[in-house]
């Protein structure tokens, strides 16, 4: 079976689990709250169980393996790890460009991953960015929400963390869509392995202490955290641009 029919499936099986897991869940235990219903988080119980899943997962296993990465491995080849996986996901970035009708942005993915995998020999040097073209993130559950597609209640996917459905359809799709996936090889799914390992530490070794200040600051971590991520996707969605909201003059 092809390697992109391979991540299609596992990531179908996961996501179907998941949600025979939240239905489960829902019936079993007590409904939602004001609160939780008000917040579009009807699994707020069941959620806030992922994260302390999530977080054991965090202090035994990821924290510990970032902290081998950072110790074995310098700044200038974690640099060049971030640039290489970067340079990777810029193809599939490229597609949700164009399927958001954002042919400019779209124009600079491309013009970025053309010179990063030429002159940047492979994605692992960023001589796009001395040149002004910079990069940005774009994914399909974005694309979806500019189609006019909702997010859904509120849910945390073991190891991948805060999400909503129509963002994780949008992981599927884009695993699918990624034509790095399509590339036959022999040991693919080593590859994809290694490629998803090495993308999970680079998030996470940036994202460390960003997340450890929010728990100490946080009298409440799991709303503050469920509040930062809708937050970061609405300005995502928006590829930074001001909502109508703030762009509506004061009276």
């Amino acid at each position: 079976m092809p390697g992109a029919k391979v991540e299609f499936m596992r990531a179908v099986r996961a996501l179907v689990l998941g949600a025979c897991g939240l239905a489960l869940t829902a019936c079993a235990s007590a409904p939602p709250s004001p609160q939780a219903l008000a917040a579009n988080d009807p699994y707020e119980a069941f959620n806030r169980q992922r994260l302390i899943f999530n977080g054991k997962v965090d202090r035994y296993v990821v924290i510990p393996t970032v902290g081998i990465y950072y110790f074995f491995v310098g700044e200038g080849g974690r640099r060049g790890v971030h640039n290489f996986l970067g340079n990777l996901s810029l193809p599939t970035i490229f597609v949700n460009d164009m399927l958001q009708g954002e042919v400019s942005r779209g124009g600079q993915s491309a013009a970025r991953f053309i010179i990063n995998s030429s002159f940047g020999l492979g994605g692992l040097f960023d001589p796009a960015r001395k040149l002004g073209i910079y990069g940005h993130g774009e994914d399909f559950g974005q694309t979806l929400s500019v189609w006019g597609v909702g997010e859904g209640p509120y849910i945390i996917l073991p190891f991948f963390g805060p999400s909503n459905p129509r963002d994780a359809f949008g992981l599927v799709t884009d695993a699918v869509i990624d034509p790095t996936n399509q590339i036959p090889m022999k040991q693919h799914i080593w590859w994809s392995a290694g490629r998803e390992y090495f993308t999970f530490l680079d998030l996470k070794g940036q994202t460390y202490n960003t997340i450890q200040g929010i728990q100490r600051s946080s009298v409440d971590y799991y709303a503050s955290l469920r509040s930062l991520y809708r937050q970061i996707r609405d300005t995502e969605i928006r590829n930074g641009r001001a909502s109508k909201a703030e762009d509506l003059p004061d009276f």
